[in-house]
This record gives C-alpha cells, sequence and structure tokens, in this order.
C-alpha cells in the first residue's frame, strides 16, 4: 500500500536567530534538523516525507499549491518567523479541514496570531542540531505529531459551513459585516485625534473613545492595542495605565501591552519597578530591540535623576547601563532605529575612549534604519535629531521648516526636545551652537 504523504514547511540551509532570543543558538541549520530529525521521525510514523527543494519545480508556485492541498500531512516549521511559511501555513488550514501540525523549538517567538495555536515544541539549544538533539526532536515528533494531525483547522473551526458560502449562516455575515463597519468608524475617530493640532480636541476625542469602548467590557485585540496607544499619546500616562489594568487578562498579558505598561509606569516615575517587569517579560516571553530600548530610557531617566543631585557615580553606572541595553536592542535588530538613535548622545556624554567612534557607528545605523522604514511615523523625527546630533545646521534648519509646514504633532516634538537640547549643550564649535540654540528655540515656540 502506498504512504501517506507529509509535505514539510520550514526553511533551507543555515538561517540567522533573528531577532535574537534567549536561549537560541546564533543560527540554524535547518537542512541538519530536516535530515536527523524531522525526516527519520515522519518515516517512523508511516509517512513518506518530501521537501519542496527535492525537485527542480519546487519553486514554481502551482507545485506548491498542490501540495499543500494534496498531501496527507503538512508539517511546518515555526523556530523562525519565516513568511513562505506562514503563508503556507494559511493556505493549508484554508484548504483542508485537519491534518496541518505546527512545530518549533522552546524557545520559538512566533508571531502575535499564530502563536495563539498549538503547536509542538521540542528543545534546540545548538544550531548544528547534535546527534542527542535530533534524538529528542524525533521522539517529540512521534509523541505529539498524531494528536494535532486530527485537530481541526481555524478556519473551519470558527466558520461553520466553510468553505461552502452557501452552507454559511447569513445572519453572522451581516453581523460581521457591522462589526467592520464599527471599526471603519473607530479608526476614522483615531485619525481625526491624531490629526488635529487642538491638544483639548485630541484628549477629548481619545477619552470619548475610551468610553465607547470600555474596557471591563468585551473589546477586539485590534480595538484595544490601538486605545493603547492613542490614550498614550493624546490623554496621558496616568489615563493610559488605568486602561492597560482595566483590560481582561488574556489582553493584559500580552507582551505589546506589558510594553506600554511598563513605559507608562516609568513616566509616572516608577522607573526601578518599569525595568524589573520589562525584565520579567524577556524572562517569560523573550528578548527584542524594543524592550532592550525601554529598559535604556529607564536608565537614562534614572542617570539624569542622580546627576541632578549631584550623585556622579550612581549617574555614570546608570549611564553605563543605559548604553549597555540600547547597544543590546541595536544588536537584536538593526532595523529598528529606537536603541540606535539614542546611543550616539549616550556615548558622547560618556566620553570614554573609543566612544566618538562608537557614537558615528551607532547614528549611521540608526540613518540607515530611517531611510529602510521612511513610512514609520518615529523616522522623521529620529532625523531631526541625529540632524542635531552630527551638528549639520543646515540639515537641522530643513527639518526645522518640515516640522513647522506640517506640524509639531506629526514630528512628535514634545518627546523629541530633550534629546535636541542634549545635543545642544554637547556641540563645541560656538557658531555651530548658536545657531543651533536658536533653531531649537523655534522649535520650542511652536508647542506654545
Amino acid at each position: 500500500m502506498p504512504k501517506p504523504i507529509c509535505f514539510m514547511v520550514m526553511p533551507f540551509g543555515i538561517k540567522p536567530v533573528e531577532p535574537r532570543v534567549a536561549g537560541a543558538p546564533e543560527q540554524i541549520d535547518f537542512d541538519a534538523l530536516w535530515s536527523k530529525a524531522y525526516l527519520p521521525a515522519l518515516q517512523e510514523l508511516g509517512y513518506e516525507p518530501v521537501r519542496a527543494d527535492q525537485d527542480t519545480g519546487a519553486g514554481i508556485i502551482l507545485e506548491m499549491l498542490e501540495r499543500l492541498f494534496f498531501s496527507d500531512l503538512v508539517l511546518a516549521d515555526m523556530t523562525l518567523p519565516n513568511g513562505n511559511v506562514y503563508y503556507e501555513i494559511g493556505i493549508r488550514h484554508a484548504s483542508r479541514p485537519t491534518g496541518c501540525v505546527l512545530a518549533s523549538a522552546e524557545w520559538a517567538r512566533p508571531l502575535f496570531d499564530v502563536n495563539q495555536m498549538r503547536r509542538l515544541t521540542f528543545p534546540l539549544p545548538e544550531g548544528t542540531v547534535t546527534d542527542a538533539t535530533a534524538g529528542v526532536v524525533r521522539e517529540a515528533l512521534q509523541r505529539g505529531a498524531r494528536a494535532l494531525a486530527e485537530g481541526t483547522s481555524p478556519m473551519y473551526a470558527h466558520i461553520p459551513g466553510f468553505p461552502d458560502p452557501k452552507q454559511v449562516d447569513p445572519n453572522r455575515a451581516q453581523s460581521i459585516r457591522n462589526q467592520l463597519e464599527a471599526l471603519v468608524a473607530f479608526q476614522t475617530t483615531v485619525r481625526q485625534a491624531r490629526l488635529s493640532s487642538d491638544k483639548a480636541r485630541q484628549q477629548a476625542l481619545a477619552l470619548a473613545l475610551r468610553d465607547q469602548h470600555p474596557p471591563g467590557q468585551p473589546v477586539s485585540h485590534a480595538v484595544a492595542l490601538e486605545l493603547v496607544a492613542l490614550l498614550r499619546d493624546c490623554a496621558g500616562w496616568d489615563v493610559t495605565l488605568a486602561y492597560i489594568d482595566a483590560l481582561p487578562p488574556s489582553l493584559r498579558a500580552l507582551g505589546v501591552v506589558q510594553e506600554q505598561r511598563s513605559l507608562a509606569q516609568s513616566k509616572s516615575g516608577n522607573h526601578e519597578e518599569a525595568i524589573a517587569a520589562i525584565e520579567s517579560l524577556i524572562a517569560r516571553c523573550g528578548d527584542s530591540s524594543e524592550r532592550r530600548g525601554l529598559i535604556g530610557g529607564r536608565y537614562k531617566k534614572l542617570a539624569a535623576a542622580a546627576t541632578a543631585v549631584g550623585d556622579g557615580v550612581r549617574a555614570r553606572d546608570f549611564l553605563d547601563r543605559a548604553i549597555e541595553n540600547y547597544d543590546r536592542g541595536m544588536r537584536l535588530d538593526l532595523n529598528d532605529f529606537f536603541p540606535s538613535s539614542n546611543l550616539p548622545f549616550l556615548y558622547r556624554e560618556r566620553g570614554e575612549p573609543g566612544d566618538d567612534q562608537r557614537a558615528a557607528v551607532a547614528a549611521q545605523v540608526a540613518r540607515l534604519a530611517c531611510e529602510r522604514d521612511a513610512q514609520s511615523e518615529w523616522s522623521k523625527p529620529t532625523l531631526l535629531t541625529l540632524a542635531f546630533f552630527d551638528q549639520d545646521v543646515t540639515r537641522a534648519r530643513d527639518y526645522a521648516r518640515e516640522v513647522r509646514r506640517a506640524g509639531p504633532q506629526s514630528w512628535k516634538l514634545e518627546t523629541t526636545l530633550d534629546t535636541l537640547a542634549r545635543a545642544v549643550a554637547q556641540t563645541g564649535d560656538p557658531a555651530k551652537k548658536q545657531a543651533l540654540e536658536t533653531i531649537l528655540a523655534e522649535l520650542k515656540s511652536l508647542l506654545r
């Protein structure tokens, strides 16, 4: 009798682990993982395993679609957030009611939606995949693969009647349409609040949306996350913290919500508590550039506070810790300019041998990251601060004109003024310092 076919969905070759995750190797040899663990385990389970690279035409999308639909089992490795793997999982979930197994290393951090789905996990402490590790992976697959293969895919489980549109409840379809229309209206009000130059109107719109979607009542993830960001930017940190703490536990436990809660704690003056909360989040959910940047920012605040009371020893210690965490964040993700954009000013302030060169490198990393993500709401404000860091008066004037034209809100001016002032204070050339002071004063006047 012919054996059932298992189509393996996974990366090929040696891939770096990005972003870096606690407990993970720097890179993984996926070909070794396939040949030493997946292939023999699937054969022992009675399947005929096949990977997309086993014939020359495997890159053609038609053949990939056929394999995803007709294979008796699809096994998808989610150890890394690989776009092709995610795409193929979605196709399989919509194609067949059962027969899709998700697997990953224990330390893996799948992206938000997929992280909520059941998956088989195994230890993967080294990227070369030793014989001992391969044996543990095979055992995990043999224990858990069959049970997960019998589970119903999300589309079939949650949309009764799928995939036949005639069998789907029309009342449910109208209900979803109503929800989408309500979401459009919600997002329109969010845009109105963010585009308004009147702070009082911004706050009123944000609070009205909060009252329309109170945290104690059922609220969608999308609405809750958007409200957290809107309240943070338009209604103040105390309001944001109160909203987060009233959310249902499932929403409150999300990593991005915990990050914002820690930031709100810090803005209220609880810097040490915020650092401890983010470090606990890293221990539970893994490291990221955003989390290291948040810790670096809290230590930066502590350094400033210690300097203000004349405690030079503690100020220096906090400054070192801020640099350490921002640097770690930059190395975790060179495309995230949040950590790298803070480092140039801190290196220049510390002034140790080699810090000038480190500052220049960090500034270049931040500039390149801004260019790669030019649509980000923070790219232009970051470029403005880097112009001040470079003591480039011409570029700083050009950006200042754009701020006046577009308005201070779109340039996040209120949050960047401290960094601009720090850059001015670090400027040694008297003529450049005076010119930058004039530009800074003009920018400050836009917030009055």
